[in-house]
């Protein structure tokens, strides 16, 4: 994240606190009232604090939000059952009658510190909802944290100044959800604390594309990988992925095509019938990696969210990431999972997995990267390639490894670690997502043709990818004969 002048807690603090048009109740769970106190010791606090509660005792919390089916209070529901109720309250007690331009906010966070064996460093919700206006329906500002300090004190310090940073984001940078997003690590760096979900929603946000706030966090390096739905809607890892056999695919996805398509089916059909994956708690992750977002310079944000466009459209689940490596996305999975879980990829990567390169920095090399990437029950499903009709299938039988790894590759070979797709459609072979994002951006035809059925109709639709109808192509290119300019 890049270094920016920001004011202390106690500042943002008094600052609030002066501002007799901000007016709320905090509740916070689990990690002490360290929010609240920055507000008590700045002064001025009744300009501010209409209630600070904490209902530790877990049948008095239950009283006040509701039980959890499941039983556990460190959750994104019960964050929104304290938002609702609290929001709910300073309403039905409070009106505008002497104050006709106060915003009423409700902040609150449920939190689960380290334990006393460190074996746990802890994690917890945080959010607060809130009017930019008087008597204006309110926004929701909610995200996750997972603790990386190793003393439970300053945890809570962390938290308690991440939560003044929230609050003092949403009433001065409402309008800019960047600026709000970096503002919530003034005085704080992604070493002490990690967000890896946020989500923005009501009607100040209703321009807020989620999937690029979870973009944000990766690019500010405040987490490593972020996932989004279908729906558009930030998902937390952990809920998604706790125990599940997991099957991932990484790609550039610039646009899908019938090659990844038939990747996917064809290898999901291999991992079901695996011994140990059940087909009802498989999650399939269409995975993109930060160095494919700038595989063409600095991230072009419209290009992700078409690519993001897409795959939602599909019904598909996305990962962004930082890892490079294979082995560092599969230990990012075995946080969470100690399940089977399966990989698919194409000839070309299954080559950058065995190139010792990308293990020169490890002390143990490519074997301590074999390690952490095969430790944890995986299974790699390899589809093949074939660069044209005329030019020979090339698969795992015929694969060139260096002479000082073929030794491992046949290992692994041999114990099913490794397999070919043999059922892959050869008819999509030759489709390559390079040469179809060219065809589409040059107005040429036949780029429909390599595309999973309705994908080309959203691209028109949409412009996606830089599209343009052949008779808007057709002007811009008699532009550039008139001026002379030669391509």
């Amino acid at each position: 994240m890049k270094d920016r002048f920001a004011l202390t807690p106690a500042q943002k603090a008094l600052r609030i606190n002066l501002n007799l048009d901000i007016y709320g109740t905090f509740a916070e769970i689990g990690a002490g009232q360290e929010t609240v106190r920055h507000f008590f010791r700045a002064g001025g606090a009744s300009g501010t604090i209409a209630k600070a509660m904490s209902a530790y005792d877990k049948d008095f919390s239950d009283a006040i939000y509701g039980k959890e089916p499941d039983g556990r209070y460190v959750t994104e529901d019960r964050l929104h059952k304290m938002l609702d109720h609290e929001y709910s309250l300073i309403l039905q007690r409070l009106d505008n009658t002497n104050h006709p331009d106060r915003c009423f906010f409700a902040f609150a966070n449920t939190v689960a510190t380290i334990n006393f064996s460190k074996s746990f460093k802890g994690h917890g919700w945080m959010g607060i909802r809130f009017q930019s206006r008087s008597n204006r329906e309110p926004n929701d500002v909610v995200f996750h944290i997972r603790m990386r300090e190793n003393d439970a004190k300053l945890q809570q310090e962390t938290i308690g100044e991440m939560g003044v940073n929230l609050i003092y984001g949403v009433f001065h940078y409402l309008h800019n959800p960047k600026e709000l997003l970096l503002s919530l690590y003034d005085n704080l760096s992604p070493d002490r604390i990690e967000i890896d979900m946020i989500n923005f929603s009501g009607p100040d946000f209703q321009n807020v594309d989620n999937r690029l706030m979870s973009l944000q966090l990766i690019r500010n390096g405040m987490t490593d990988a972020v996932i989004f739905g279908p729906d558009g809607k930030n998902i937390l890892p952990a809920a998604l992925l706790y125990k599940k056999n997991i099957l991932a695919m990484r790609g550039s996805f610039r646009p899908v095509t019938k090659v990844n398509m038939d990747m996917l089916q064809k290898g999901y059909t291999l991992f079901v019938k695996e011994k140990k994956v059940e087909k009802e708690n498989v999650v399939v992750l269409f995975e993109i990696t930060l160095n494919n977002l700038r595989s063409e310079g600095d991230i072009d944000e419209q290009d992700f969210l078409d690519r993001a466009e897409i795959l939602c459209s599909l019904g598909q689940t996305v990962l962004i990431s930082t890892y490079q490596e294979y082995f560092r996305l599969v230990e990012y999975f075995s946080r969470y999972t100690k399940m089977r879980t399966g990989l698919i990829m194409g000839m070309a990567n299954l080559k950058e997995v065995f190139n010792e390169k990308y293990y020169r920095d490890l002390t143990g090399g490519t074997l301590e990267a074999m390690g952490v990437l095969f430790s944890n029950d995986l299974k790699m499903y390899i589809y093949p390639s074939q660069s044209s009709k005329n030019e020979p299938l090339e698969n795992l039988k015929n694969l060139r490894i260096h002479p000082r790894l073929k030794p491992l590759f046949e290992y692994l070979t041999f114990n099913h670690r490794l397999k070919d797709i043999t059922t892959y459609d050869p008819e999509v072979l030759h489709i390559f997502s390079r040469t179809t994002l060219q065809q589409i951006r040059k107005g040429q035809s036949g780029w429909e043709d390599c595309l999973p059925p309705y994908v080309d109709t959203i691209i028109k639709e949409k412009k996606l990818f830089g599209y343009r109808p052949p008779e808007e192509t057709a002007v811009v290119i008699s532009d550039e004969e008139d001026s002379g300019s030669i391509e």
